[in-house]
């Protein structure tokens, strides 16, 4: 069951063979991508006494192995590019990491004049109010919403390509006037969707410390360069249209962009904030940088998997214990682990659980109504319970908790959380009505009727038969 999932997966069948087996694994889960390893050790294996003139050591005691670095021409090819470029970009993502790497990446960005934007997955190591801080690469499609041009390089470090970049949509990544650099330590992901111009295999942080040692001449004029800079930082903060919409969209449902952007404002700044949900998720992506966390992690992943934010919070939680961790849920998604609110206060981990609550399955209500609209008005699969008291929930198993259904409440009810010394839950009451942009960007319903409208993925050709 697990080697699909796995890049390692063995069960022991020796005793001696286990510190071994143990260097191998722990080898194999952080080499190229790293990923998951398993191995089983049976209990008969496990109280077999060993021959210690047997025991298997490989290199549990070696230094690890070096990890891979840029070949040489690629750093001169990409350092020409970039001396090239009008309009360069860089795009972060989960691979973007390392111990010198922020450092180095905030040094190659001001020695380049290059903002920084970072993937939905994960989010950027650039200080807030840099000026060279860009925010989600998302805000990219809309330059042209400004009538300006889009990046004309773009060097995409350690992220994927694919939907969360806007797919081959051109959107973010452009199709045509706009070199990409894509630097990974799989090698197989590049090129996987779009025409890379220069590919390279490196860890993220071997390569911007090969960049740095380049001699990058940027051949357009500093005016020029700087414009160029203001206007792609100013995305971050452009209006949004959800700004003049009313906060309140039906007597205690707010809209949900007005609820989290003031639950973000009333955080401490520094926070990781892990992102699960369908729509919840796109608000809180779009909303990011009113947080100003130090991380931020998409945890749906490339398939929309729900529920895996309890995973990362956890993790996140175990990992820095100094900093607070906000564990943003729909209604949908929490319920999937809601269980793990008993690890949280067992622990006693610094987490702060939000579950934005408009008691349905937001996406899938959003898609059903705009595909279907009245042609049908049922809906029971995407409803839930609107008499679920999570906050309840919480409470019993140890956490603080509060309920809110009023925007002005939520600075209060979050300092009594954090007061609290203890892991919370906030039950954020939201109105289902508004539909995230983003998602009706992902249904094209401007078909004919030779077309089955998918929610979601591409659309297929109606089948017929010959008669």
């Amino acid at each position: 069951m697990a080697k699909p999932v796995t890049k390692f997966a063995h069960r022991v069948t020796n005793v001696e063979e286990i510190p071994r087996l143990v260097a191998h694994a722990w080898r194999t889960a952080i080499s190229g991508a790293p990923g998951p390893v398993l191995l089983d050790c049976p209990i008969d294996v496990l109280f077999s006494p060993p021959q210690m003139d047997r025991i298997a050591w490989g290199s549990i005691n070696r230094p690890l192995s070096y990890a891979p670095a840029a070949d040489p021409a690629a750093i001169k090819e990409a350092a020409q590019l970039w001396s090239q470029a009008k309009r360069p970009a860089i795009i972060t993502g989960t691979g973007a990491r390392g111990d010198t790497f922020a450092e180095n990446l905030l040094k190659l960005a001001e020695a380049t004049n290059t903002p920084v934007f970072y993937s939905p997955k994960y989010g950027s190591v650039i200080p807030h109010g840099h000026k060279l801080r860009g925010g989600p690469a998302v805000r990219l499609a809309l330059l042209p919403t400004i009538n300006e041009q889009p990046p004309d390089l773009l060097v995409i470090i350690g992220a994927r390509t694919g939907f969360l970049l806007g797919g081959r949509s051109g959107a973010i990544l452009p199709n045509s006037n706009c070199k990409l650099i894509h630097v990974d330590v799989d090698g197989s992901e590049i090129g996987k969707s779009h025409a890379i111009d220069l590919g390279i295999i490196s860890t993220s942080e071997n390569f911007v410390t090969q960049m740095l040692s380049a001699a990058i001449k940027p051949t357009s004029s500093s005016s020029s360069s700087d414009e160029w800079i203001k206007t792609a930082i100013s995305l971050k903060d452009l209006k949004d249209p959800a700004e003049d919409q009313p906060s309140e969209m039906a007597p205690n449902q707010p809209h949900p962009y007005h609820a989290i952007k003031a639950f973000y404002q009333s955080l401490p700044q520094g926070s990781i904030i892990t992102i699960d949900g369908g729509e919840v998720g796109s608000w809180s992506l779009q909303l990011l940088e009113h947080a100003k966390p130090s991380l931020a992690m998409v945890s749906t992943g490339y398939l929309g998997f729900l529920g895996n934010g309890w995973g990362y919070s956890l993790g996140a939680a175990i990992a820095d214990p100094s900093r607070l961790v906000v564990n943003m849920h729909g209604d949908g998604s929490a319920g999937f682990h809601l269980a793990e609110l008993d690890t949280f206060a067992r622990f006693n981990l610094k987490i702060l659980t939000v579950i934005s609550n408009n008691s349905v399955w937001g996406m899938s209500l959003a898609g059903q109504d705009l595909i279907y609209g009245d042609k049908t008005p049922q809906r029971q699969a995407s409803k839930l319970n609107p008499e679920a008291e999570y906050e309840t929930v919480a409470a019993g198993l140890g956490c603080a908790a509060a309920k809110v259904n009023k925007i002005a409440d939520i600075p209060d009810a979050v300092e009594q959380l954090l007061k609290s010394g203890k892991p919370g839950l906030l039950n954020l009451i939201v109105s289902s009505r508004p539909i995230h942009p983003g998602t009706k960007a992902m249904l094209n319903t401007e078909v004919g009727k030779e077309w089955i409208v998918v929610p979601y993925y591409d659309n297929v050709p109606r089948p017929y038969y010959k008669t």
